[in-house]
């Protein structure tokens, strides 16, 4: 064990806790100050941030990385206005710490309230994306948290260079600078240290990125964890389906952006539709460029669908590869998605209302849709401001994590003399 490093992180553990305490009781308009005034600086400075990408971009491509994981770690100028425009959202939100979620009376009197409260001090664990350096340490902050980011390797340079900016946000508005805090090294050891809790000083964890560092996370962390183990995201294509809405949402969730977690993976279709509905969406794929694996009865229908395997039906592809089943109807959607999900986001395409409606409630994932791409799983498109990631436990967070998901509550109890017999 590097003793060095593990007293580096635990310092910061413990000026992250300092910080918390004092974000705890920071008004709204000092926290939204804050985070306008870093949107401001990474605004007025995305030159820099894009410098620090190039760098990034170029060590990835020499590593032969591929080009999913390429796209989320790339950034321009529309990229970082999304960024920019993602903190300025989260200000647009009600501040959750103190507001009252329940109250009643008893009745001898006592006037008890539950009220939202900050979680205290939370770290996340991420990997190519340098936008969730701005997402967590905004959402973290508006929700009175301190945040520990442990962003990956490859996107060293670009986080470290958004970090400063959000640094200097909180400087502007009199917060403490130790409220966001990066580590500072890409050694591997400090996720170990950070998994351990760093001497009680982190609260909870949020992995986000790809199945090993989930897997690595959930399997070794001795604090509570928020996230998803892997995104294996369904559509099942109804025999009262419209066709032409089937098509455009199955491409739009598989192939607008292959790589990110809400993206489909498999579609099913009801064996009972029309013909013409599995050669239509096999040939929209086809010519969207995506490789279709299917099961027996759908490589009859298409020259170009390679067998798949039992392996396919729970494959997390995140890239150009779908993998596509006939089924019996929608109890044959729900067993299958039963059988392999991953409980995160799956959608009905149908205009029957009541099939609809039994799809939504006897599928148990965190997100379940009707009519609608999958691609839409995320905080931001629910009207959230911005994520720090998916739930898919069923355990204080589920589906998106905004920041009424990375606060707690607590009970306040007003008497007036009362005593318990």
């Amino acid at each position: 064990m590097n003793e060095d490093l593990k007293s580096q992180l635990v310092k910061i553990g413990k000026d992250a806790q300092k910080a918390s305490h004092i974000l705890s009781m920071a008004n709204e308009d000092t926290k939204n100050s804050a985070l306008t005034n870093m949107a401001d600086l990474i605004d007025s400075n995305s030159n820099e941030i894009i410098e620090a990408n190039n760098v990034d971009m170029e060590n990835a491509k020499q590593k032969g990385i591929t080009d999913s994981f390429l796209d989320r770690l790339y950034l321009d100028e529309d990229r970082i206005l999304s960024i920019s425009n993602g903190l300025r959202s989260i200000v647009e939100l009600s501040d959750p710490v103190g507001e009252e979620i329940g109250r009643w009376k008893r009745p001898n009197g006592l006037d008890i309230s539950r009220v939202r409260t900050p979680l205290g001090v939370i770290g996340v664990i991420y990997e190519s994306r340098p936008n969730v350096t701005a997402d967590a340490g905004a959402l973290c902050l508006k929700a009175g948290n301190a945040v520990i980011l442990r962003g990956g390797s490859e996107s060293f340079h670009s986080s470290n260079s958004i970090h400063k900016f959000l640094v200097q946000g909180l400087v502007n508005a009199d917060l403490p600078k130790h409220s966001i805090q990066i580590i500072p090294t890409t050694d591997r050891e400090a996720v170990g240290h950070l998994l351990e809790g760093l001497n009680g000083n982190i609260d909870v964890i949020v992995p986000r990125g790809g199945k090993s560092l989930v897997e690595r996370v959930q399997n070794e962390a001795k604090i509570p964890v928020f996230g998803h183990l892997e995104g294996i995201c369904h559509i099942y294509v109804d025999k009262d389906a419209d066709i032409s809405k089937a098509k455009d949402i199955l491409i739009n969730a598989k192939m607008r952006r292959p790589g990110i977690c809400g993206a489909a993976e498999t579609l099913l279709i009801d064996k009972n539709s029309d013909q013409s509905f599995l050669p239509l969406l096999l040939n929209a794929l086809k010519d969207s460029g995506c490789e279709v694996r299917g099961c027996q009865e759908t490589m009859e229908s298409n020259q170009n669908v390679i067998l798949a395997n039992d392996e396919d039906w729970s494959t997390e592809y995140l890239e150009a590869i779908i993998s596509v089943k006939v089924v019996n109807g929608v109890e044959g959607a729900i067993s299958h998605i039963s059988e392999y999900s991953t409980n995160h986001t799956d959608s009905i395409i149908t205009e029957n209302t009541n099939i609809a409606e039994k799809f939504m409630r006897e599928v148990d994932s965190a997100i379940v849709m009707h009519n609608a791409s999958t691609q839409f799983a995320d905080g931001g498109e629910f009207g959230m401001g911005a994520e720090i990631g998916i739930a898919t436990g069923r355990f204080h967070a589920r589906g998106p994590v905004g920041v009424e998901q990375l606060t707690s509550f607590k009970y306040v109890v007003r008497g007036s003399g009362q005593t318990r017999p």
